[in-house]
C-alpha cells in the first residue's frame, strides 16, 4: 500500500478507535447509573460494574486475539469486517441493558433484604450476564482492529499502543461530554442512542473497509501463515523478559482499579457527593493515561523510550500521594465540611503521576510483549484487565470494610513496591538513591503519620466512633457539642427539630388510631423514635448497614426503642422495598440525603417514585417529602414531580426554616388549627415534639411551622419541562444550566 494511503487509512482507524473509546465510557458511566437506580446505590454496585467492564474487556481480548486467524481463514473474509460486526452488537446493547436491569431489577424482588448475601450475589449475577455480552465485544475490538492492521501488511510493532491512545482519548472526551453535556441535555436514554448511532457508524465504514480488503485476503492469509509458523508463542518464548511483564501487567491492573475504588471514598470529604465528583476522578485518571501513553508514542518515534525499571521506580513514588493529598491537615475546609477549590485540585492532581506512568507503561509492555501480533497483544491486554476485574472486587470486599482508606492505599501500594525491589539493581545508582529515600520518605509518613478524615472530626469532638461495611464509612462524632452524622465524609444530619416534624406534621394531620409508617432513611433514628412514640408500627429503610448500628451514640433509650415490637429496621434501597412489599402505610415519610444535587437524590424525587408510594399509601395517606435548601430551579424541579403526582399538597418552611416540609395525598387533608393538631397527639409524640424546644409553648412551637404554609405554586417553575424523571435527574446535573446553557430551560 503506498505510503499515504496508509497513513490517511491509519488515520481513519485512529479516528474509529477514538469514537469506539467515546461510546464504551458513555455506556460505563450511564450502565452504572441505572444499576445504581435498580440495585441500589451502594459500593458494591460500582465494584460489580466495573469488575464486570473489565472481565469483559479480557475475555473479549483474548478470544478475539485467539479466533481471529482462523475465523478469517475459514470465512474468506477480512478482520475489519468482524471488527464492524463486534461495533454493530455493542451498538445494539444501548437498547438491551436497561431492558436487563430493569428485569433483573423485578426478578429480584423476592431475594431478601439489600444487605443480604443471596441478594447481593444474585444482583451481581445479574449485572453480569446484563453487560457482559457486549463488554466482551469491546474487549474484542483491539485484536480484531490489530489484525486488520496485519492484513494490510503494516509490519509495525507499535499498533497496540497507536490504537490505545486513540481509545484513552475517546473515552476521556467521553467521560467528560456524558457527564458535563449529554445527561444534562438529553437524558439517560438518549445519551446511551447517541453513542449507539456512534458504534453503527463505525461499523458501517469497517464493512466498507473489509470489503476493499476482502480481495487481498487470500495474499494475506498466506503471509499471516508463513509468518505464524516462524514464530514460537508470539511475543512469549522470544522475549526473555515475558513472564515478568504478565505479572507487572496483571498487578498494575489490579491495583490501579482498586485504587481508583478508594480514591473515590478517601476524596468524598472533599469532592463531595454530586456526580461530578466521580466523573472527575475518572476524567484526570484518563487523561493522565492519554498523557503518558502521548509520550510513550512520542520516545517510540525516537527510539528513545524509558525503560521498565525507570517506570516502575516512578510508579514506586506516586503509588502513595493520595495519601497525604486527602490528609485532613493540608485540606482547607470550614466545619461545614465545604473545601476550598485548592483542595479539590490538589487530591486530584495527586492520581495523575501514577496514572500517567501507567499510560506509559501499558501500551509499553504489550508493545514488547506481542510485536503487533493479534494473539499475544490479545493474551497480554486480558491478564491486564484480569487485575483489573479482580481490583475493584477486593477494595470494596475486603479491604474498605475492614480497613482505612489510608491503609487501603498502603496495602495496594505492596505488589509496586515488590516490583520496585526486584528492579532496583538495575537503575542507575543517582535516580535508585533519590528514588529510594522519596518512596521511603512517603511510605513512613503513610504509616506513621497520615491522618483520615476523623482526624479532622476529633479536633472537636469529646467522642468518635467509627464503623465500615461494604457500602460506607460512617463515622459518629460530636464536634463542638453538636452530634453529626457524617457518611464517606459528608455531613448527613444533625439532632435537629426538623427530622422530628418529618414525621409529626403528616402524623397530625392524619390521626388515624393505629397508623403504619414508613421512613424512608434512618438517619441518626430521630424520625423512627417519633414515629414509634405514636404507638404507630413502623417500618424504617436504610441503604448501609452501618447507619442504624450507630443508632445509640445520638439517643440514650436507642436500646429500649430498638425492643419496641412495633419498630421494624430493614436494609435495602427505599424504591427496592417499596417494590417487594405488599404492605401499606398511613404516613411515608421520606428523608432524601443533602445536599438537593447529591449523586442519587433524584430517584427519591421523580414521578416515578411518587406513582410506586401510592401504591403503598392506605386511604386518606399522606406522603411527607423534606426539600433541603438547594438552588431554585432544582427546587422547582421537585415542586413540579410533586404537583403532577398528588392533587392535595401542602407546604410548610421547618423549624429554624430549615427546607420545607410538603406533605401530599390522594385526598384532600384537613384545615386545623396548632391547637387542634397538639390535641390529636398522643402525650409520648408530644414529649417527643418538645424534647429539643425547652420550655416553649407546645402550640406556639408548632404553630412556628404551621402558620409558615405557602402555596406550592410558589414553589413551581412556569416551565413544564423543569422537572426531575428517572431518566432525566434534573437536580443531579446542573452545571450548564448555571453557566446560562439551559438550552431551553
Amino acid at each position: 500500500m503506498p505510503a499515504s494511503k496508509q497513513k490517511v487509512s491509519r488515520s481513519l482507524l485512529f479516528v474509529f478507535f477514538f469514537v469506539s473509546g467515546f461510546s464504551s465510557l458513555v455506556y460505563q458511566v450511564v450502565w452504572t447509573r441505572l444499576a445504581f437506580a435498580s440495585f441500589g446505590i451502594i459500593t458494591p454496585v460500582l465494584s460489580v460494574v466495573i469488575s464486570v467492564f473489565m472481565l469483559g474487556l479480557s475475555l473479549g481480548s483474548w478470544a478475539g486475539g485467539r479466533f481471529i486467524a482462523g475465523m478469517a481463514r475459514k470465512t474468506g473474509l477480512s478482520a475489519a469486517t468482524f471488527y464492524a460486526a463486534a461495533e454493530f452488537l455493542i451498538g445494539l446493547s444501548a437498547f438491551a441493558v436497561p431492558k436487563s436491569f430493569a428485569l433483573g431489577e423485578h426478578l429480584l424482588l423476592s431475594s431478601g433484604g439489600g444487605n443480604s448475601f443471596q441478594y447481593l450475589a444474585l444482583s451481581a449475577l445479574v449485572l453480569a450476564l446484563s453487560i457482559l455480552p457486549w463488554c466482551v465485544c469491546m474487549g474484542a475490538t483491539f485484536p480484531l482492529m490489530m489484525a486488520y492492521i496485519r492484513e494490510r501488511k503494516d509490519r509495525g510493532t507499535d499498533s497496540f499502543s497507536y490504537l490505545y491512545v486513540a481509545n484513552v482519548l475517546g473515552a476521556m472526551t467521553g467521560t467528560f461530554l456524558t457527564a458535563l453535556v449529554f445527561i444534562e441535555l438529553f437524558g439517560f436514554h438518549m445519551t446511551l442512542r447517541l453513542a449507539a448511532a456512534g458504534n453503527f457508524i463505525i461499523a458501517l465504514g469497517s464493512m466498507a473497509l473489509g470489503a476493499q480488503q476482502r480481495h487481498q485476503m487470500e495474499a494475506a492469509v498466506a503471509a499471516e501463515t508463513k509468518t505464524s509458523k516462524k514464530q514460537t508463542s508470539p511475543g512469549a518464548a522470544a522475549d526473555p523478559g515475558a513472564g515478568i511483564i504478565k505479572w507487572i501487567l496483571f498487578a498494575t491492573g489490579f491495583c490501579s482499579m482498586a485504587m481508583e475504588v478508594v480514591w473515590t471514598r478517601i476524596f468524598t470529604p472533599v469532592l463531595k457527593t454530586q456526580v461530578y465528583s466521580f466523573a472527575s476522578v475518572v476524567f484526570v485518571y484518563l487523561a493522565a493515561t492519554l498523557v503518558g501513553s502521548l509520550f510513550y508514542r512520542r520516545h517510540l518515534k525516537s527510539n528513545k523510550t524509558w525503560s521498565t525499571p525507570v517506570l516502575i521506580m516512578l510508579l514506586a513514588i506516586s503509588a502513595f500521594l493520595p495519601i497525604p493529598a486527602a490528609d485532613p491537615r493540608f485540606v482547607t475546609m470550614d466545619l461545614n465540611f465545604v473545601p476550598h477549590l485548592s483542595s479539590v485540585v490538589i487530591v486530584l492532581i495527586s492520581i495523575f503521576p501514577f496514572c500517567a506512568v501507567l499510560g506509559y507503561l501499558t501500551p509499553g509492555l504489550i508493545d514488547t510483549f506481542s510485536q503487533g501480533n493479534p494473539a499475544a497483544a490479545g493474551r497480554a491486554y486480558a491478564i491486564n484487565v484480569l487485575g483489573c476485574i479482580l481490583g475493584p472486587l477486593v477494595a470494596s470486599y475486603i479491604l474498605l470494610p475492614s480497613l482505612s482508606e489510608s491503609a487501603s492505599l498502603i496495602l495496594l501500594g505492596i505488589p509496586v513496591l515488590t516490583f520496585f525491589a526486584l528492579f532496583w539493581k538495575s537503575l542507575p545508582r543517582l535516580p535508585r538513591l533519590w528514588s529510594s529515600l522519596a518512596t521511603a520518605g512517603l511510605l513512613i509518613y503513610c504509616l506513621g503519620f497520615s491522618k483520615g478524615f476523623v482526624y479532622f472530626l476529633a479536633k472537636w469532638s469529646h467522642h468518635i466512633e467509627v464503623r465500615r461495611d461494604y457500602a460506607a464509612s460512617v463515622i459518629s462524632a460530636d464536634p463542638e457539642g453538636n452530634d453529626q452524622l457524617v457518611v464517606n465524609g459528608v455531613g448527613m444530619t444533625t439532632l435537629t427539630p426538623i427530622t422530628k416534624f418529618m414525621i409529626h406534621l403528616p402524623m397530625s394531620y392524619h390521626a388515624s388510631p393505629a397508623p403504619d409508617v414508613l421512613v424512608i432513611c434512618f438517619g441518626m433514628g430521630t424520625s423512627y423514635r417519633s414515629a414509634l412514640s405514636w404507638g404507630a408500627d413502623t417500618t424504617v429503610v436504610d441503604l448501609i448497614p452501618s447507619v442504624p448500628e450507630a443508632f445509640g451514640f445520638y439517643h440514650g433509650n436507642a436500646d429500649e426503642v430498638r425492643k419496641n415490637p412495633h419498630g421494624h429496621i430493614i436494609i435495602d434501597d427505599g424504591r427496592r422495598f417499596l417494590k417487594r412489599t405488599t404492605q401499606k402505610f398511613d404516613v411515608i415519610a421520606t428523608d432524601p440525603p443533602p445536599p438537593l444535587q447529591a449523586a442519587g437524590s433524584s430517584l427519591l424525587y421523580t414521578p416515578e417514585f411518587y406513582d410506586l408510594i401510592k401504591e403503598h399509601l392506605k386511604p386518606k395517606g399522606i406522603v411527607q417529602i423534606w426539600l433541603p435548601g438547594g438552588d431554585r430551579m432544582s427546587a422547582a424541579a421537585v415542586a413540579r414531580s410533586v404537583a403532577i403526582s398528588f392533587p392535595h399538597v401542602r407546604c410548610f418552611a421547618s423549624v429554624a426554616r430549615g427546607g420545607i416540609h410538603i406533605l401530599a395525598s390522594m385526598e384532600p387533608m384537613e384545615q386545623l388549627t396548632p391547637d387542634q393538631l397538639i390535641a390529636r397527639m398522643p402525650a409520648g409524640a408530644k414529649a417527643d415534639l418538645m424534647e429539643w424546644a425547652g420550655n416553649a409553648d407546645p402550640t406556639q412551637y408548632l404553630a412556628s411551622v404551621v402558620s409558615v404554609e405557602m402555596p406550592l405554586e410558589a414553589l413551581l417553575n412556569p416551565n413544564p419541562e423543569i422537572r426531575i424523571t428517572d431518566d432525566h435527574p434534573y437536580n443531579e446535573y446542573f452545571l450548564l444550566r448555571r453557566q446560562g446553557w439551559s438550552w431551553g430551560y
